[in-house]
């Protein structure tokens, strides 16, 4: 008999849920058992995400207590978290509870901030708020999974889109002390990326046929992309990054420039990407530079490199969407499950988006 695990979507009426729920429908293990979303509870799936009406045909949103009940002992539960910063973690804990008092074996994915930090105060100096949520820290593991060749913990904690596609180009430099402790990665994202309500930033007329910076060194995955490529072996590194949005809905382009500690050239930080790596099924190192339409709406990242005597260069194009959110959080369920990190996950960018 094929195994199947419950899965239950927390915050699922927002973008991220969205393509939560996309992946779930295709995923050979994974079943919905509930899309939870306060906004969208007693609403058909089909009615707020049409292109998902077929797969969902008759099922509603799920008002936050309203579909535990459901859980029978024994069961098997893989829980997505696409809640918002600030209210995942008492989400989280809520579930976890309910899980316990059942005897459900769970595992836990947050697409959040709340558990990308191992301590409170870390989280708290950056998000200006108490965490929901401390006691579990320990439960989680962080960081993309092509990073973290074993995990112990029950549950992740998946980094932001832009952290994502910026520690898997700095990593490989970092930790093998190719570079000077300093990197500068400018970064352009998609107008997916602030979430489905509307904002200034992505609104249409402001955002079409336009590019400009925001919160340059300031941004607050700054301190994210730091503390993982320290957390990974990449030592104390100053993170210099400059986020822009760019007039398109989904992607993220980074560009890290450094300076190598030794003369290299193209070709030897080619090698050192294609074998750092080789086993990353959703990594691929392209010659020349890689480009947002080759990934876009897959779970692949696409890595360019440059080097010219000192300097250096790398390029990291993922979907914001996909890799950077809901993609990476199902390659971490999958592993947290001992099952293939590939499972639902393998399908090739559009290209024609």
């Amino acid at each position: 008999m094929t195994r199947t695990v419950h899965a239950v979507v927390l915050g699922a009426g927002g973008y991220v849920g969205g393509e939560l729920l996309r992946l779930i429908a295709g995923h050979p293990t994974f079943r919905l058992l509930a899309a939870v979303s306060a906004s969208q509870a007693g609403n058909p799936i089909g009615h707020v995400f049409p292109s998902l009406a077929a797969a969902y045909d008759g099922t509603e949103f799920s008002a936050p207590d309203g579909w535990i009940e459901h859980l029978q002992q024994g069961d098997e539960l893989a829980v997505f978290s696409a809640a918002p910063h600030g209210a995942s973690a008492a989400l989280v804990a809520t579930t976890l509870a309910a899980a316990e008092a059942r005897g459900v074996t769970v595992h836990i994915v947050d697409s959040s901030a709340d558990f990308r930090y191992t301590t409170a105060s870390d989280y708290e100096a950056v998000y200006q708020g108490a965490h929901g949520a401390p006691k579990l820290l320990d439960q989680f593991a962080q960081g993309v999974p092509e990073h973290n060749a074993s995990c112990d913990r029950p549950h992740a904690g998946h980094p932001g889109c832009f952290a994502t596609a910026a520690l898997l180009a700095a990593v490989p430099l970092c930790r093998h002390g190719l570079a000077e402790p300093a990197v500068y990665i400018s970064g352009i994202t998609g107008s997916t990326g602030s979430g489905r309500l509307p904002q200034p930033g992505t609104h249409h007329p402001e955002r079409h046929s336009n590019l400009y910076a925001y919160k340059p060194l300031a941004h607050r995955h700054t301190p994210e992309i730091s503390s993982q490529i320290a957390a990974t072996g990449g030592g104390d590194v100053t993170v210099n990054f400059v986020p822009h949005s760019g007039p398109f809905a989904r992607g993220i382009h980074i560009t890290l420039q450094a300076r190598a500690t030794a003369p290299m050239s193209t070709a030897d930080l080619q090698d050192l990407y294609t074998s750092f790596y080789g086993t990353a099924g959703f990594v691929r190192v392209v010659a020349g530079t890689p480009r947002l339409k080759d990934v876009v709406a897959s779970n692949y990242c696409h890595i360019g490199v440059a080097a010219d005597g000192d300097r250096v260069v790398v390029m990291s194009v993922i979907d914001n969407l996909v890799k950077g959110a809901a993609g990476g959080a199902m390659q971490w369920m999958n592993r947290l499950w001992s099952l293939p990190e590939s499972s639902g996950l393998t399908a090739s960018a559009p290209l024609w988006t």
